[in-house]
């Protein structure tokens, strides 16, 4: 066959560029770059590449950061290390409370409380040597017989102040009249009717030991008197006294009302424990 001798020959591909810059008038390279397709898209990778990176550490080494959306500012995180202050705060007011309530429990109860004193012997005794339990058996020994000694001779005035309970001066908790008596497995305590809003007073002198509110008893608060003896006031309106206060004997406490679920007429409910059990205080307070 023979050769088509007017189509034009295959021109090659072009394998390098150059991008110049040139004065129109006097036809002057004024700027000249030459490249190739590789180091082209090399170029504008190591660009994009290089800009990205710029941007990263803008963001993250700069101010400009807390414009990122969702980025905590300053005051997020001051507010964050507050409620974190605040959350441990509350981890120990609740083993604080913990801690009470198991002691309640165990007082009403009739069971031998938990001492803090015990608690911290036994977070130390790991630490104690051989020697240091040796010497603090023998002064432990040392003190109890000096106790029998006195106890022996009279000299121990443990037991002189001890009364028994009818001996001892209650003030009257409200000004009222008893509504509903005791009742020992169905009623174990009295309710003593009061306008709303009375003042309640503390039986004896004491520590509060617990003061808390419950749909069942609305506001409630329990003092802890000296020999075993533990008052408790149900249903006020208002706590006059939070837990850990000292009271003397007369002080106002709360006021009275009806807080509880069961809505009745406004009263105290009162109860007194002795020892562990709850008795009349009828026997032993004038209403």
């Amino acid at each position: 066959m023979a050769r088509n001798k007017n189509k034009p020959a295959k021109e090659p591909k072009a394998r390098r560029f150059r991008l110049a810059l040139v004065n129109d008038d006097t036809h002057e390279h004024i700027w000249t770059l030459r490249f190739t397709r590789w180091t082209f898209f090399l170029t504008v990778i190591s660009i994009v590449t290089s800009l990205l990176v710029l941007a990263l550490c803008l963001v993250a080494f700069t101010p400009l950061r807390t414009f990122v959306p969702g980025y905590p500012d300053a005051q997020a995180r001051r507010a964050a290390a507050r409620d974190a202050r605040a959350i441990d705060s509350l981890e120990g007011v609740i083993g604080r409370w913990e801690f009470y309530s198991e002691n309640l429990r165990k007082v009403v109860a009739g069971e031998n409380p938990v001492v803090i004193d015990s608690l911290i012997r036994n977070y130390l005794s790991p630490d104690e040597s051989p020697v240091d339990r040796e010497y603090l058996v023998g002064q432990d020994s040392v003190l109890r017989q000096t106790v029998r000694e006195a106890e022996r001779f009279g000299l121990s005035s443990a037991r002189s102040r001890e009364l028994p309970l009818e001996g001892m001066h209650f003030f009257t908790p409200i000004k009222g009249v008893v509504s509903r008596g005791y009742e020992t497995l169905v009623h174990p305590y009295i309710d003593i009717s009061a306008p709303l809003g009375s003042v309640v007073m503390s039986v004896m002198d004491g520590t509060v030991v617990s003061a808390s509110w419950s749909d069942e008893y609305g506001y409630s608060l329990v003092i802890q008197h000296p020999d075993n003896i533990i008052s408790i006031y149900r249903h006020n309106s208002k706590l006059l006294k939070k837990e850990g206060d000292k009271v003397s004997a007369g002080a106002s406490v709360a006021l009275s009302g009806n807080t509880a679920s069961v809505q009745d007429a406004s009263h105290l409910r009162f109860e007194l424990w002795y020892r562990g059990e709850a008795v009349d205080p009828v026997k032993y307070i004038t209403f």
